[in-house]
């Protein structure tokens, strides 16, 4: 439902600048060569909005424990709603792996150095998440900071290293650590609270060290 607002804010204007031109060809040509500048004004107004609404409504994301029932979850949840479905499909999706993106979830409150490449959205409470200088978050990867037990939303941060690098669809639990220059493969599950030392291969489920003659052996 919110989706359909990106599209009817596109249609709406470029339907009105075809409605002014001084004849149906002028107008559709002007709807035509203005159609890149009505998208990108869309995005960034899609991308504003919930970016407002997480500081209004959240500020820092903090660690420790929230009732489920609690307005907190609530207000985190709705913020959720509208990155997913107004910032993802009108900026977000197309600025994976840019400057722009990390420009974009260092403002949602995400802590990301220098060089790093970051292709997925799936950072779910930005605060907690910590992505060192030249770190690798392929597509598909999912950064989880809370986990949900006997009613109790649980928070804890979560740090990729200098020159870690998480394979595309992997998944690492809150309270998790890959430390410098680790990689962990695809697909693969970092346990909670788990801590990968420097200078290793991990893969699997749950992950667990790979060494070189495996790695040998499988390339």
């Amino acid at each position: 439902m919110i989706t359909s607002w990106v599209d009817l804010f596109v249609i709406y204007w470029l339907t009105m600048i075809y409605m002014n031109g001084d004849s149906p060809l002028d107008g559709l040509i002007a709807a035509i060569l203005a159609s890149p500048f009505v998208a990108m004004v869309a995005a960034s107004i899609f991308a504003i909005i919930p970016l407002i609404l997480k500081w209004v409504l959240i500020g820092h994301y903090p660690v420790g424990d929230r009732p489920l029932f609690s307005s907190f979850v609530w207000r985190g949840e709705l913020v959720d709603v509208f990155v997913e479905q107004l910032a993802v499909p009108s900026f977000v999706r197309h600025a994976l792996g840019s400057p722009l993106f990390n420009v974009y979830q260092r403002l949602m409150g995400v802590k990301i150095g220098r060089g790093a490449w970051v292709e997925s959205w799936w950072l779910p409470e930005f605060d907690l998440v910590n992505i060192g200088e030249r770190a690798t978050i392929n597509r598909g990867t999912v950064l989880q900071t809370h986990l949900f037990q006997d009613r109790v939303m649980s928070m804890e941060r979560v740090y990729v290293h200098d020159g870690a690098t998480l394979g595309p669809n992997s998944f690492i639990l809150p309270g998790s650590s890959i430390c410098e220059r680790s990689t962990v493969g695809p697909g693969s599950l970092v346990l909670r609270q788990e801590v990968i030392p420097p200078d290793g291969y991990w893969a699997g489920n749950p992950a667990q060290r790979v060494n070189e003659q495996e790695l040998v052996h499988h390339g």
